[in-house]
């Protein structure tokens, strides 16, 4: 299948098809994981109007694309799927640490109840968090 694949990388028109390709599927799969680990559920949330839902959402968005970034100075294709999906899975544990290891409040109770202050420290923590994993990926 590589041999297939490498010349339609060659050309930047597929190149870019498959940084693209690879991107939205990594951000479908770890928005699902955010989804499955969190005690609200975020899209549904967001359609209530529930800004704090929106903050954080947003957030685990940004920070999942800041990291795609960052993983493209990789040296080929199949380096940044590999280092794309290792930033990713840092970042998801980093938002599973935040939640649990908050010791004064639980953070998806607080987001789901639209508390916009929490919402946008979780959206802070997911962008930080996502500069220093593209620092170290890039």
């Amino acid at each position: 299948m590589k041999q297939t694949i490498d010349p339609l990388l060659e050309q930047p028109i597929g190149l870019m098809a498959g940084y693209f390709s690879v991107a939205v599927v990594e951000l479908i799969v770890f928005l699902s994981c955010f989804e499955l680990v969190t005690r609200y559920r975020c899209w549904h949330e967001i359609k209530r109007g529930n800004l704090a839902a929106s903050l954080a959402t947003g957030g685990k968005i940004f920070g999942l694309c800041n990291i795609l970034r960052f993983a493209t100075a990789r040296s080929s294709i199949y380096e940044f799927m590999a280092w794309s999906f290792v930033g990713a899975f840092l970042l998801f544990l980093a938002y599973i640490m935040f939640e649990f290891v908050t010791p004064v409040f639980q953070i998806d109770k607080e987001i789901a109840a639209g508390n916009v202050a929490v919402g946008f420290i979780a959206m802070a923590v997911s962008v930080s968090v996502s500069y220093v994993i593209g620092a170290c990926i890039a």
